[in-house]
């Protein structure tokens, strides 16, 4: 990471809906890891906040392989959620973490509304957690698969289970597989949302011509990296027009022209993905280009420009 030696008229601080983050990068779960894998890479206490990968209850081994591959101008993946469980999490991880200094958000996921709420129980109170994101991409066992985060109703009775137990902001991140970005938002906000992420991957496959069959073993995946940019700064624009928390912003940036953007529509914060695979030090590097932007700039803090390309 770049060294940046902020001056005292220059503020990077973000209150990310009650995440206080030193500056306004983060990366998001599924692509760093627990942090410690990018420690001979970065600075992971100098990063505004890092998102751990997927926390369930149970430990899953996640989906055969191929469970990934580079796309156009993306890749696809489809990990399944492979992760210890929540206890190893708090047990193994998190420690670690906590010593090192580093801003944690625990990515959650459940199969019913009762797992999250009980993942999020059993959160509370750990040391070094700054916050809760909600990965309501994944599938109702009790209302036959239907994805939280696709249904309203669904996302609001998930984000109030959560906040029932947890005294923790609780962020949940939307998916863009939907008819109506803008319900889901004000569904989660109406749950009690503190903040929204946005946005998860777009559903997508691949196939092998060689073999005529689809080269995911999931068969399907989740699209990340730039080809989905311009799909989430067109939903980040119309939900930052009707919501009033703030919103963490993702979705294909790879350099800080990239990330002024997605501020511009309305992020507060933003969060790196899958650059973080093709340059391990992206998210230092974006997080100095933006101290630059300022100084060049004369600004003071970027609040000053978020959300200022948007018309309301």
């Amino acid at each position: 990471m770049k060294n940046i030696s902020a001056g005292q008229d220059i503020d990077l601080r973000v209150n990310l809906g009650g995440i206080l983050m030193n500056n306004p990068v983060a990366v998001a779960s599924g692509t760093f890891g627990y942090g410690r894998e990018y420690e001979d890479y970065i600075d992971i206490a100098g990063l505004g906040a890092v998102i751990v990968k997927g926390t369930t209850l149970e430990p899953r081994h996640g989906n055969p392989p191929p469970r990934i591959i580079e796309t156009a101008a993306g890749m696809l993946n489809a990990i399944g959620l492979e992760n210890p469980g929540v206890d190893v999490f708090v047990n193994q991880y998190l420690p670690y973490l906590f010593e090192k200094k580093v801003t944690v958000i625990a990515n959650i996921a459940g199969n019913t509304i009762e797992e999250y709420a009980t993942i999020a129980a059993r959160l509370e109170g750990c040391q070094g957690i700054a916050g809760i994101e909600l990965n309501i991409s994944c599938p109702n066992v009790k209302q036959g698969g239907l994805q939280f985060g696709t249904d309203p109703v669904m996302v609001k009775n998930v984000v109030q289970a959560v906040k029932a137990e947890t005294s923790l902001p609780v962020m949940p991140k939307l998916s863009p597989n939907v008819t109506n970005i803008v319900e889901i938002a004000l569904a989660a906000q109406e749950g009690g949302a503190d903040a929204l992420s946005m946005i998860n991957t777009l559903m997508g496959m691949a196939v092998d011509v060689r073999t005529r069959k689809p080269v995911l073993a999931n068969i399907f995946g989740g699209l990340s990296g730039p080809a989905i940019k311009p799909v989430a700064l067109r939903m980040i624009y119309q939900v930052y027009r009707e919501v009033d928390i703030p919103i963490l912003g993702g979705g294909g940036i790879m350099n800080a022209t990239d990330a002024l953007e997605f501020i511009m529509v309305g992020a507060a914060a933003v969060s790196i993905g899958t650059g973080n695979f093709v340059n391990p030090q992206m998210a230092g590097d974006i997080l100095a280009e933006l101290y630059y932007y300022m100084q060049e700039n004369d600004m003071k803090s970027l609040n000053e420009i978020v959300g200022i390309a948007v018309q309301k």
